[in-house]
């Protein structure tokens, strides 16, 4: 058995699709699929099920995986001392962020990055906080750009910044002389909002209550950037956080409106397990968005 072999049933496990896991996985789904079978050979048993469209593990396979994540992990750890041996900022840092931060702070970020370490590349992996939870605990990636709150255990967390929220409406909209917007105001017209799942959602119902209400109007987008573009086309309003509304993201065709002081806002944060080995490079991530200079972004000591 071999490390790549447990890779893949790691990745078939938690994907339940042979295709989907091979495509994590970088390979073909013809090699994936002769890998598992030939580690089941030669343990002796079956560790996955399968039938017509699913896949799943055995109950012995359940146990067999456990182990390979934890067989990963530590075959990572070797890696890691290997490198923290050498030289902890150099080398590339695995960096999960979620999908309503990653576009509008990682060009900042890898600009300020370069200049207090030029050797270490981010490898970014763009995904839903619940994902980068899971891929976090099982070190698949090293680090994660999130928002607060993040409780998970092993896990620290280090707050970066703090991030408005603000109403945008499209050109010559009723509510486009108003001065500042108060929540409950919002579902007064039509309501464009992400997509259930993403946290920025959560916070913008948690935010604005009355939009939850079965008597507002929503329609869906799947990201920040598409509803950006549907508040252009005048197709509704909707609440986007600061940093994806100012230059280059701002847009002539809508209106950026504050909410009434004090506006509800998200606190973004650092997250890392707590036996990680790159401690240098947590601080060159911190440094690094210290260095930031977006009035979207309010730095936290």
């Amino acid at each position: 058995m071999t490390l790549t072999e447990f890779r893949y049933i790691v990745a078939l496990s938690q994907e339940g699709n042979f295709s989907r896991a091979a495509e994590r996985c970088s390979v073909s789904q013809p090699t994936l699929s002769v890998a598992i079978a030939r580690l089941e050979d030669e343990l002796g048993v079956q560790l996955f099920e399968r039938g017509k469209g699913f896949v799943s593990p055995s109950a012995v396979g359940l146990r067999v995986v456990e182990q390979a994540q934890i067989a990963l992990r530590e075959a990572d750890k070797v890696k890691q001392l290997a490198l923290c041996g050498r030289d902890q900022l150099e080398g590339p840092l695995r960096l999960g962020v979620i999908h309503t931060i990653g576009p509008y702070l990682l060009p900042q970020l890898i600009h300020a990055l370069k200049v207090v370490a030029p050797a270490m590349p981010l490898a970014i992996e763009e995904n839903m906080t619940h994902n980068l939870d899971e891929m976090l605990r099982d070190n698949a990636i090293d680090v994660a750009i999130i928002a607060l709150p993040f409780a998970v255990p092993g896990v620290l967390t280090r707050a970066l910044y703090d991030e408005a929220f603000k109403v945008i409406v499209p050109r010559g909209h009723p509510w486009e002389s108003k001065e500042f917007i108060n929540p409950e105001e919002v579902a007064g017209d039509e309501v464009l909002l992400l997509k259930a799942g993403n946290c920025f959602r959560d916070q913008v119902l948690g935010a604005c209550p009355q939009v939850s209400s079965p008597e507002t109007d929503v329609r869906l987008g799947h990201s920040i950037g598409t509803i950006r573009c549907m508040v252009a086309s005048g197709l509704g309003v909707s609440v986007l956080p600061e940093g994806a509304l100012r230059h280059p993201y701002s847009n002539d065709m809508i209106s950026v409106i504050p909410f009434r002081a004090p506006p509800p806002s998200r606190r973004i944060a650092l997250a890392w397990r707590t036996g990680f080995v790159r401690p240098k490079a947590i601080d060159a991530l911190l440094a690094a968005v210290r260095a930031l200079n977006n009035p979207a972004y309010r730095l936290v000591d």
